[in-house]
């Protein structure tokens, strides 16, 4: 198989297409902020074009916090990284989407929740270097000199080609919060439909003493918790279980219960000349490197064994170099699952390497000649987590169970956030951040 990619580049764009732009960007604000949300619009963290590659939102300084800003804090920053694969630089721009807590537009104006315009040119780019398969490693770092952020909230980072504004290339999610709100937060195995078998069950307490504009606690939070970032089993919470005081108290909740899963799988493809860990096999069949992961087996009917993982995290990694980002090649990495095939139901490759989405890149394909589920993916080199989901027939939720098994000693990250929208006002807020990782 021949692999072939192509770029375009342009000049900057003209001010009559950037005009027109503007217009029909007002134009959609006011639409939506009358159509409510009616109909949702995807807003989800995606790779839209498939030129582009290895996309990672990250707090800087802290890569296994959640990539949510301190407002108050000049330095606190994430930073959204990407490749396009492609020997040239593309001319690109992005803008800021201010998202409610169900990651929907709200409809404002930039200067509602901006400093400045909305608008930044993507600058920091980096050329692959030795590489078999050519990129350009692009980075965007925010808040910056061109984009200041006033208003705390969910923010989609949209990027597009500067000769196409209406062209969007990829999209990517971070969390601003003025931590106002002290978010509390626990789990246990012991839960209130089963005690140490196959859930966890999370509480946790918010700390309002010093949130103003709080009347009614039962009506006026929106609380969003979330498993290994995860988002087919989010749960979004409308109203505490009780208040006391400035505590508003989240337990017993049955939506809080959730299938305890089992450690993710790990793989490393930091070398091209030997196998690493759960690579059997490396291929050269031009132009790329094939590595071959080991056969895996169903986990359902096994035994717990502890493994210390990053809960569907990768990390860009040649054994080599000091300078990954650009000097990791692009390797296909082909998946194996064997177990007979499941009725009306699809496996999806579940982490970060899928963006945590189920579509046709992360859905295992069945295979009646070998009687295994398989899925190739170009992926960057370095250290991998993921998981099986399965998925029935006209859900959008996945299980752990079918394939990786439920054992409530696994180690699971949950992370809460907690949203306020004060009377009068047009926006959710992020008021508060918490996070805890079952059994420690």
């Amino acid at each position: 198989m021949v692999w072939k990619f192509f770029t375009v580049s342009s000049k900057p764009m003209v001010s009559k297409r950037r005009l027109k732009r503007m217009v029909l960007t007002a134009v959609a604000a006011l639409c939506l902020a009358i159509s409510g949300r009616a109909e949702e619009m995807d807003m989800s963290q995606r790779i839209v074009n498939p030129a582009f590659k290895t996309l990672k939102v990250t707090l800087e300084g802290n890569e296994f916090a959640p990539p949510v800003i301190r407002l108050d804090d000049p330095a606190s920053r994430v930073t959204v990284s990407f490749d396009e694969i492609s020997e040239d630089r593309r001319y690109m721009r992005y803008e800021l989407i201010h998202c409610d807590a169900y990651w929907q537009p709200e409809g404002l104006v930039a200067s509602e929740f901006l400093d400045g315009f909305n608008e930044g040119a993507v600058e920091d780019y980096e050329f692959s270097r030795a590489t078999l398969v050519h990129y350009v490693h692009y980075t965007i770092t925010i808040p910056n000199r061109e984009v200041r952020i006033t208003e705390p909230g969910n923010y989609l980072l949209r990027v597009y080609d500067e000769s196409d504004p209406e062209e969007t290339l990829l999209q990517a999610r971070f969390g601003v919060s003025d931590f106002s709100a002290g978010v509390f937060v626990g789990v246990s195995s012991l839960t209130d439909i089963d005690a140490n078998r196959s859930h966890q069950q999370v509480d946790f307490t918010v700390d309002i003493q010093h949130v103003a504009g709080i009347d009614d606690p039962f009506n006026d939070l929106k609380v969003v918790v979330s498993q290994n970032g995860r988002l087919d089993n989010e749960v979004v919470l409308t109203a505490p279980q009780r208040v006391l005081g400035n505590r508003v108290i989240y337990e017993h909740l049955r939506p809080l219960i959730f299938d305890a899963g089992n450690e993710y799988r790990r793989f490393e493809t930091v070398s091209t000349s030997y196998p690493g860990m759960r690579v059997e096999n490396i291929t050269y069949e031009s132009p790329i490197y094939n590595m071959w992961l080991y056969t895996d087996t169903p986990r359902a009917g096994e035994s717990y064994s502890y493994d210390s993982t990053q809960h569907g995290r990768f990390f860009i990694r040649e054994y080599s170099s000091s300078r990954s980002d650009t000097e990791a090649d692009y390797v296909m990495t082909n998946f194996a699952l064997e177990m007979p095939e499941l009725p009306d139901a699809d496996i999806f490759i579940d982490g970060d390497l899928t963006q945590r989405r189920f579509d046709p890149l992360s859905r295992m394909v069945y295979n009646h000649a070998t009687g295994r589920y398989e899925q190739s993916l170009l992926l960057k080199q370095g250290a991998y987590n993921y998981n099986y989901l399965t998925v029935p027939s006209g859900s959008e939720k996945g299980a752990t169970g079918p394939v990786e098994g439920d054992f409530h000693q696994t180690t699971n990250e949950y992370t809460v956030k907690v949203y306020h929208r004060p009377r009068g006002s047009r926006f959710d807020r992020l008021i508060g951040v918490g996070m805890v990782v079952s059994g420690n």
